[in-house]
């Protein structure tokens, strides 16, 4: 525990870990960390891929509405937004590892729970509180991805994570359009809970950060307050935030795009996760390699620009009706795998950039970025449930992406001085 301590208080002064730390001791329990990290990011963004084949067999199979079907991609993503605020706290006050693990119990019990039920209305309730556990997961792995430093430091170590990201995008979808052909879509469910008891059992055995205790606390209200009046730390997070929201946007249309109007089955829809995987780990690895020369600050505006250039480009593509269907799949397919790739340089560098420049209250500064872009994704998730025609959604989709690049043109991380 010593030693985790002594890492937090290396990041809340700005420092870097010290170089000459004797290399056994200090590289394998980052390692671990990440590894862990990794599982934990891994675990919730699979909660949403490996459902989403299904998303046409749920609407069918509990006689409900798309937009019905849909709302329970959207209650997910709301349930891990609402609360993140608090689990920051409570990683704070608590320490890290009695939070984390309170959040996979939630989300444990949930699934497998979704895996037995029946109703159309106990799959938007258990969905939002899977959502709630999912989120404070992935939250608290960042926030003791922190712990370890920040900086570009912290931008390649979150670009590690996306890595992890990636292959839940890819495999988790490949994953569900399996289980759509040769299963029931509730299968699912068993595997996350599965997956989310190994994550547990991983985080059980990590050195983490204590906690402050409650001697130590100070109001959360002022700190969050106080965090969101630093402009290098809010820019960055909106526009990673909208970002996040042009991929859930095109996550939640894309089962009834591809399998409806382009006539794919369940399983070629699956398959196709493979391939945006594909682009988001292409994406993850350009931050991991480029940001000691590129800098943070350069990646995140170029993700932002290849977003809305991509966005841009997809209303074209429905303005124009005329052009034969395959070649349509191939150019939507394309620039799909183009915003993924733009979300993969966007997301870890704004987040990097935004927790960087709050040099105290590190874990405060990861959970409000973290609330802030799925309180973001999750207020377009909701409204995208009526979104129904190619051309608004697409529309909608290239203004999310052209506002994050407004926000993150210039350079917002210069120093604004210890907050």
């Amino acid at each position: 525990m010593s030693e985790a301590r002594s890492r937090d208080t290396s990041v809340t002064t700005g420092a870097q870990p010290s170089a000459s730390a004797p290399e056994p001791e200090h590289r394998k329990p980052e390692r671990r960390t990440m590894l862990v990290g990794c599982l934990l990011v891994f675990t919730a963004q699979m909660a949403t891929t490996v459902y989403l084949p299904s998303l046409p067999a749920v609407q069918h199979d509990l006689g409900v509405s798309r937009s019905f079907a849909a709302l329970s991609v959207s209650l997910f993503v709301i349930g891990a937004a609402a609360p993140v605020v608090l689990w920051g706290r409570a990683a704070d006050r608590y320490g890290r590892r009695a939070s984390v693990l309170a959040a996979l119990v939630l989300f444990v019990v949930s699934s497998a729970l979704l895996a037995l039920n029946t109703s159309a209305w106990g799959l938007l309730v258990l969905r939002s509180v899977q959502g709630v556990g999912a989120g404070g997961a992935a939250i608290i792995a960042r926030i003791f991805v922190r712990d370890l430093g920040g900086g570009d430091a912290l931008a390649r170590r979150l670009s590690v994570l996306s890595i992890a990201f990636v292959t839940a995008l890819g495999g988790g979808q490949f994953l569900g359009g399996l289980i759509g052909t040769y299963a029931h879509w509730q299968a699912g469910f068993v595997i996350l809970a599965v997956v989310g008891t190994a994550g547990a059992l991983g985080a059980a055995t990590l050195p983490l950060h204590p906690g402050r205790g409650r001697a130590e606390q100070t109001g959360m209200t002022r700190i969050y307050l106080r965090i969101l009046t630093v402009p290098a730390f809010l820019k960055p997070t909106v526009a990673g935030g909208l970002g996040f929201a042009t991929i859930v946007l095109l996550q939640e249309v894309a089962p009834f795009v591809f399998q409806r109007h382009f006539d794919l089955s369940v399983d070629a829809y699956g398959n196709l996760g493979l391939l945006f995987g594909l682009a988001y780990f292409a994406g993850a690895v350009t931050v991991n390699r480029s940001v000691s020369s590129a800098g943070s600050s350069r990646l995140m505006r170029i993700g932002a620009l290849i977003m809305t250039g991509s966005g841009l480009l997809l209303i074209v593509l429905w303005l124009l009706p005329d052009i034969p269907l395959t070649a349509a799949l191939v150019v939507f397919t394309t620039l799909y795998c183009a915003v993924t790739f733009g979300q993969a340089a966007l997301f870890p560098s704004s987040m990097a950039v935004a927790v960087s420049a709050v040099k105290d209250h590190g874990a405060y500064a990861v959970a409000l970025c973290g609330f802030l872009a799925q309180s973001i994704a999750g207020v377009v998730a909701t409204f995208a449930v009526l979104l129904h025609t190619n051309l608004v959604w697409a529309g909608v989709a290239a203004a999310l992406s052209a506002l994050a690049y407004a926000l993150v043109r210039r350079d917002a991380s210069r120093p604004t001085g210890n907050r």
